[in-house]
This record gives structure tokens, sequence and C-alpha cells, in this order.
């Protein structure tokens, strides 16, 4: 499908009805002042002032809401160099998790652990304000090369020939936040009263600058885990990463695009580039399959696809709802530190939509390269 949207339409690929508190919320978005179109994915879910699984277009508005407070959030997949079966044991798995809780903490890194610096190009931008600059310094430094909680994670995966993958999802940390609560108080509302900077201003000429700066952090985050695991596994197994197979991609930022025919800003927020040919990883749940994927180009859907499955169950319901017994049931030969059971079934399985629907939903949106299935997850609480 081409035909050019009119203003302020919504292209929906959804996977059942849409509760009505999300509907609201994509009519609000589209009534938004200089809102050409919206694309709704088929993981939409509720998420603040703009759904997660959404991307959209202006021609002069930037909508800090729309790109979300964890810029430049994404995945990240490269292939270990193993058979899968080395976590085939207890032993083994629980000696891998355990280094995993070792070099990859979910807050931020020891004194000791700190690196003096930030990466060349990350030290050389500098950031918008006094502010933002002096948290580069403190939390940029102390979360560098750490996960975060919620849903994201480090997770080993076997793919159909038994090979094994390491996935990283997680974002920029206390940057990202600082940066987008910095920005919103120099917002102006629109007519649906979700705020905007002009793209042209000084104002939005910085957020856009500080905005580039925290997907290179976010990058630069999930390279650090990906070196920190591969030195411990070299350790344990004498194996190399296969750096050609990486897969590196983010799904919440605003980025100039040609669309219908002329240059637009897209915004996605929770929604992953799907451009022809273009690679991309779209995780499932915790204890889920997972795929790697090639985009279609799809212009209705602004070259995006999902960037997960989608909850279906708010985070406070999972907690009263899904007891401990039901997540080691539906992380059945799955290993995961059980020490953590409690505080994570808000992550269970079945607090999400089931992957395989979201997949078959966006067949126009993405085809699949790679199918892979969990071995190891391990979450930060």
């Amino acid at each position: 499908m081409t035909d050019e949207p009119h203003i302020g339409t919504i292209k929906l690929w959804g996977t059942e009805p849409l509760p009505p508190d999300v509907s609201r919320s994509l009519q609000r978005l589209a009534q938004s002042d200089d809102v050409c179109h919206v694309a709704v994915m088929p993981d939409v879910h509720l998420a603040g002032d703009v759904c997660n699984g959404t991307a959209i277009s202006t021609r002069n508005l930037i909508y800090p809401s729309a790109v979300g407070g964890d810029i430049g959030c994404g995945m990240l997949a490269i292939a270990c160099g193993l058979a899968a079966d080395v976590l085939s044991n207890e032993v083994t798995a629980g000696r891998v998790l355990a280094e995993l809780n070792r070099w990859i903490p979910s807050n931020k890194h020891l004194r000791q652990r700190v690196p003096e610096q930030l990466p060349g190009g990350l030290v050389e931008h500098s950031l918008s304000s006094s502010t933002l600059e002096n948290s580069k310094a403190r939390d940029g430094r102390f979360q560098l090369g750490t996960l975060g909680r919620g849903n994201h994670f480090v997770e080993l995966q076997s793919d159909s020939d038994g090979q094994l993958w390491l996935m990283v999802h997680s974002g920029s940390r206390a940057m990202g936040q600082a940066i987008t609560a910095h920005h919103m108080k120099r917002t102006m509302p629109s007519r649906s009263g979700l705020r905007y900077l002009d793209a042209s201003s000084p104002d939005g000429l910085a957020y856009l600058s500080d905005v580039d700066w925290a997907i290179e952090y976010a990058r630069q985050n999930r390279l650090a885990m990906a070196h920190a695991v591969e030195s411990f596994m070299n350790a344990m197994f004498s194996s190399l990463f296969d750096w050609s197979t990486l897969i590196h991609c983010h799904h919440n930022h605003v980025r100039r695009e040609v669309h219908f025919g002329e240059e637009l800003w897209v915004h996605r927020k929770g929604a992953l580039p799907a451009g022809e040919n273009e690679p991309g990883v779209i995780p499932g749940s915790m204890g889920t399959h997972s795929f790697h994927v090639a985009g279609r180009g799809e212009s209705l859907s602004l070259r995006s696809s999902s960037h997960g499955a989608g909850r279906t169950v708010a985070r406070h319901l999972a907690r009263q709802t899904i007891s401990r017994r039901d997540l080691n049931l539906q992380m059945k030969g799955i290993w995961f530190d059980q020490r953590r059971a409690d505080a994570l079934r808000d992550e269970a399985p079945s607090a999400y939509k089931v992957i395989h629907r979201v997949m078959r939903a966006q067949r126009e949106l993405t085809r699949i390269i790679r199918e892979l299935k969990p071995v190891l997850a391990y979450k930060g609480v």
C-alpha cells in the first residue's frame, strides 16, 4: 500500500480490537498540531502521553513524548561462536548468571569499575546545558554498560542450527530521562494538549542534538555489555563472538526521513525502523521466541514495525495476579536467577501478547530471517 495519507490519519496493524484507553490516546495523538500520519504497530499499548508501538510523522514540530524518555533504547544481537548446548547443565548456567550479575548491574557500576571517561564521541559532543553536562559526567559514566530494569534484558538464545546468540535490550539509562525532562520544560502545548518543540527553533535544535547524543550513548551502552559478556564467556569457553554477525538497532528516536515524497520528522516510540531489507531484532517476552528480521519498506507504516510483543497486563496488575509458581511454569526449560523470581513476576510471558500473533499481524512490515528460542535470561531488579 503506497497511497499518501490525509492529515492526521491512523493506520493500524493489530492483533485484536484496541482497548478504549489506547484508542483515545491514538486519537489524541492524531489530532495534535502538525501530525500528518500515525502508524500503529501490533504491540501497541498504553505508556504515558503517547502509546508504545507508534510511529508518527510531522513537518515542523517535534513531540518529545512521541520519542519517550529512554531515547535510543534498542536491541543488539550477535552470534557467540558456540553451540547452545554449552548451557545444558545447571552448574554452567549458574556460573554464567553469576558472571552476568557481576559485570552487568541493573543500576550503576561500583566505583572501582567506573570508566575514567566516556568513549570519545560522547565526550566531544557537548550537551545543551550545564545541568546535562553534569549528569553526563556522573550518571553517564556510572551507568555505561548497565542494563536497567523493567523489560530490559540480556538473553542467550539458540537458533534453528543449535548455535548460541546473545541478545541485549537496553537504552540510554538515566541520561535519556534527564534529557527528556530538561527539554519538556521548554515545550509548548498543541491543541490536543501534547507538548511540542519547533524543530527549527533554538530549543528544538538543542533537543535534536541531545537526542543524537543519547542515541549514541545507548549504542555504546549495549556494546559495552556485549563486550563484557564476550570477555567472561571467552574465559569460560575459550571462544570469541563473531562480530560480522552483529545486528544493532534502536526503536525510540526522532529523525528526518523522506515519506510520501517529502521530508518529514518521523518519531518512533517502541517502533523498529523497517526500511526495505533493513535488518532488525524483535524480541518476544521473557521466555518466548525472538526474531531477526528484515524490513519490507511499507510506506503506510512509515517503514516501521513492532519492537517486541507488547504488554497486555499492567505491571501492578501482573504483580497481583501472577504468582511465583506461574512464572516458574512459564519459564520451564529456561535458566534464570530463581532468587529474583518474585521481583520478575510482572515480566512473566503471560503479561505480554503472544509474539507469534504479533509477527503474523505485521507480515506486510517485516520478513523473518531467523527465529531464536531462549536458553538463559538475565534481568535486573
